[in-house]
């Protein structure tokens, strides 16, 4: 069950993109698992992709695409096959199902996106045939039942919208997401879709995308597992004003609303995290660099132990204390490291808080939301990661995932 995390009511169009949604029956039949996004011409697109070496198919087309010059005028996105770890044959497959849903926009350059089963082809004929009737569902109003469509393992769809004026005009930011399990901050760490009418250059949109995934999906973690095929794109239709520039002064409303948008779908994500019960904001502050920020954030969220005893409302602190320990920050000096969560301290100069209480600690962990504060004691910089619990589920689903 997500955690205060509830489908989004309604979402905004944005003024030159369409989405339409079919079923396929890729993995299985009874489901929309088809999502066909129509762009307007002269659209700016950017995306930031996996690091995975075994990066799947879809992602390297992806990538090839976006390197050329030819316009991009669609997405297309898949949901029950990754079509990673298929080699060549994967690679056909991306590029004829792309092929296909260009041929049914008029032409132009087609992203391919899938999300589902690693290892197994991609059914390329059930998506040729699934490809007609999502661009016959085209809705400007598709937002809603397209971030249905790309659901995997998500217990709740992800949806975000923000409104801005620049120069008296509304410009809309939107965005989708999909991502439950398999979730760690590399470069974008599930498939995320955002759109705005804003009339951005190609420079804009990939900075606006680029410094947006930085401070949310890069900042996400459910159990420390990359995918193969994570991908977050932007798409910018031009609908709306007058081109923006980096530096210019609309550039930093728009990438403001982008980030929100964001921010908001990670933090989705985390809520949605496969059998999560517990959504846990790990702060760190004090450290002398971003970079051993990081470090001791990370360990203490990937933890499976800090994790455990979150989904047990268990406040066992020392396993927090232990994985700061382990983080690998140089020549750390736990005299000086302080840790609260949420109102209570238990740690202080490195050692337990006099005003700490067993009965206070565990009225924190026992909240469905709670902060875990780290001050490293050693310098200004800081940062925010936000995870999960694990619990009975987490291994559950997972051990299921195939049938």
């Amino acid at each position: 069950m997500a955690v205060n995390l509830k489908p989004p009511e309604s979402l905004l169009p944005v003024a030159g993109v369409r989405l339409g949604t079919a079923e396929a029956a890729i993995k299985k039949p009874g489901r929309q698992d088809l999502l066909l996004i129509e762009l307007a011409e002269g659209s700016t697109v950017a995306g930031v992709f996996t690091r995975n070496a075994f990066c799947a198919a879809p992602v390297l087309l992806c990538r090839e695409i976006l390197a050329g010059t030819q316009a991009v005028r669609g997405l297309l996105v898949n949901s029950g096959n990754a079509n990673a770890g298929t080699g060549e044959a994967g690679m056909d497959a991306a590029r004829a199902t792309a092929g296909f849903a260009s041929q049914a926009l008029g032409g132009g350059a087609v992203l391919p996106f899938s999300t589902g089963v690693i290892g197994q082809a991609l059914p390329v004929q059930k998506i040729e045939t699934a490809i007609p009737h999502a661009f016959a569902a085209l809705d400007a109003n598709g937002w809603r039942a397209a971030a249905d469509a790309i659901m995997t393992t998500d217990t709740v769809a992800k949806g975000a919208s923000r409104e801005v004026q620049i120069n008296g005009e509304t410009v809309t930011v939107t965005g989708i997401s999909k991502g439950a399990g398999m979730i760690r901050p590399d470069m974008a760490t599930m498939l995320a879709f955002v759109g705005t009418d804003a009339k951005l250059s190609r420079a804009a949109t990939e900075r606006c995308l680029r410094d947006a995934v930085e401070v949310s999906f890069n900042c996400i973690t459910v159990d420390g597992d990359t995918s193969t095929n994570d991908s977050a794109m932007l798409f910018a239709t031009g609908a709306t004003g007058d081109t923006i520039e980096v530096g210019d002064a609309a550039f930093e409303t728009v990438a403001a609303a982008v980030r929100e948008v964001c921010l908001e779908l990670a933090q989705a994500i985390v809520r949605d995290g496969e059998g999560a019960t517990r959504f846990i904001t790990i702060a760190v502050s004090g450290a002398g660099s971003e970079a051993e920020a990081r470090l001791a954030a990370d360990a203490v969220a990937h933890s499976p132990l800090v994790k455990t005893a979150c989904f047990a409302g268990d406040a066992n602190w020392g396993r927090i204390l232990a994985a700061v320990g382990r983080s690998g920050v140089p020549a750390l000096d736990v005299s000086r490291i302080r840790i609260a969560i949420d109102e209570v301290l238990l740690i202080e100069d490195g050692a337990p808080a006099v005003s700490y209480r067993e009965e206070l600690g565990a009225a924190v962990f026992a909240r469905p939301e709670f902060s875990i504060q780290i001050d490293l004691g050693r310098g200004d910089a800081g940062v925010i990661v936000w995870t999960c619990d694990f619990s009975y589920d987490y291994v559950r689903i997972n051990a299921e995932y195939r049938t």
